[in-house]
């Protein structure tokens, strides 16, 4: 066959079966779907351009949404309307009713997928979940348009057993885990909505928004799970029964992870730790990055996360740098020799405080002799710093710098440890062996 032949036969089949009079409707109906969606586009981008530079980042995240949002949205609109105008004269809608589902699932994906990440945080989770998702929804669509939903339905619904008066099936078992799905990511929307709501509040202290937030989220979830559980037919007395016991064998298996829920809100309510303190925990000092429901986050200066059981901070002694006020002294002791003056040396470690830009001017810093050591006197050099999460090294250094420098210039001496070792009786056999030993000593000296 000739490649023109080829062609004559596909316009035909063309002309046959889908360029005919009966058609025309639909396609206008699909043409008018599409020029909406583009229109719809163009409007809020030139809409949303117009605004100023500062809204850059939201302007290109209102594009997006429009692009995933509101085409198939807007298609959808003209094609029901479209599909209700040719039912209604008895026209041809084949086409029309393959595309409506196919643009309802598109949308569903799509605005499912949106909702999702408004309420769940980024990750591997929100990743298979927008994948879970759109899969069953391509799924369900396939099995309308091949005819089998209603037989694939009735099988899902067959098997299944009785819990005392409700019946569990694989059917009724999808309906709750999709309306838990929904009403989370619901919770999780309303919570972030509010969260942002209380972050631009400057009434509320930080550590009152975290404990608003944990009860609010954890209030949402429990009503969601109780409202899907009585959509479907749960008898909710039978949680009471359920639940104490539950309670007891993980108040056994759980009970350091309850203890560290508990103490969270604790610390949340008494305000002893909150984010931005500056605290110490045994050897480990940092700031609070964040709270948790199981533990804080300690940010230390080497840039290591640290994450602490909250029951520690209730149980153990902590020390928080920035309770009271930001306000904290440090101490940086030297030792100098007996032969030194001492008022001079007072003087010029008292001098040495101003080595750190970070040093305050008041309370002003002091110097005190505060020990007769074995090997020298120690002159404690007392600072007052109002950034402790800054660290504290950074201020001793340059400080004990300037002292070194001063002391050299001034001929102090820093003494070390010596000992004087005092022989009251030898033997024969020592006394000739150091004989010999300061006998070498000489001679490598001449």
């Amino acid at each position: 066959m000739e490649s023109h032949e080829i062609e004559q036969s596909i316009w035909q089949f063309l002309e046959s079966a889908i360029l005919t009079t009966e058609n025309i409707p639909q396609a206008i109906v699909i043409v008018l779907a599409l020029a909406s969606a583009l229109t719809t586009r163009r409007l809020l981008t030139k809409t949303l351009g117009q605004r100023g530079e500062a809204s850059s980042g939201i302007r290109r995240i209102a594009i997006r949404s429009a692009d995933r949002l509101l085409w198939p949205i807007s298609m959808l609109v003209i094609v029901g309307l479209g599909l209700l105008v040719l039912n209604a004269f008895d026209m041809n809608s084949a086409a029309l009713n393959v595309l409506l589902p196919l643009l309802l699932s598109f949308a569903a994906v799509r605005l499912i997928v949106y909702f999702l990440r408004k309420g769940i945080r980024g990750g591997p989770l929100l990743k298979a979940s927008e994948n879970i998702i759109a899969g069953v929804i391509w799924l369900i669509l396939g099995l309308h348009l091949v005819g089998l939903l209603p037989d694939t339905l009735a099988a899902l619904d067959s098997i299944g057993a009785n819990i005392g008066n409700f019946r569990l099936s694989l059917l009724s078992g999808l309906q709750i885990a999709v309306l838990i799905v929904v009403a989370l990511t619901l919770s999780g929307w309303v919570t972030h909505f509010i969260e942002k709501r209380l972050s631009t509040s400057n009434v509320i202290t930080p550590t009152t928004r975290v404990g608003l937030v944990k009860f609010i989220k954890f209030g949402l979830i429990t009503i969601a799970i109780l409202i899907v559980l009585g959509s479907v037919g749960f008898d909710l007395s039978t949680l009471a029964v359920f639940g104490g016991a539950l309670g007891v064998g993980l108040g056994f298996g759980l009970q350091r992870i309850a203890a560290n829920f508990i103490s969270g809100f604790i610390l949340i309510l008494d305000r002893s730790v909150k984010p931005g303190d500056v605290i110490s925990v045994g050897e480990t000092v940092g700031r609070v990055q964040e709270l948790k429901s199981r533990y804080i986050v300690l940010h230390d200066r080497d840039g290591v996360d640290t994450l602490i059981p909250n029951e520690n901070l209730i149980t153990s002694e902590v020390i928080n740098w920035s309770y009271a006020d930001r306000i904290v002294r440090l101490r940086i002791p030297v030792d100098v020799s007996y032969s030194t003056n001492l008022d001079e040396a007072v003087k010029i470690v008292k001098g040495c405080a101003d080595a750190s830009p970070r040093v305050l001017s008041s309370p002003e810093p002091q110097a005190w002799v505060t020990d007769f050591g074995d090997n020298g006197i120690t002159i404690q050099l007392r600072v007052w710093i109002a950034d402790p999460e800054n660290g504290f090294e950074n201020v001793r250094s340059p400080i004990r710098l300037a002292i070194w420098r001063a002391f050299k210039e001034h001929n102090i001496t820093i003494p070390f440890p010596q000992r004087d070792l005092h022989l009251q009786s030898m033997s024969d056999e020592m006394l000739t062996t150091l004989s010999k030993l300061n006998a070498g000593s000489a001679k490598k000296d001449d």
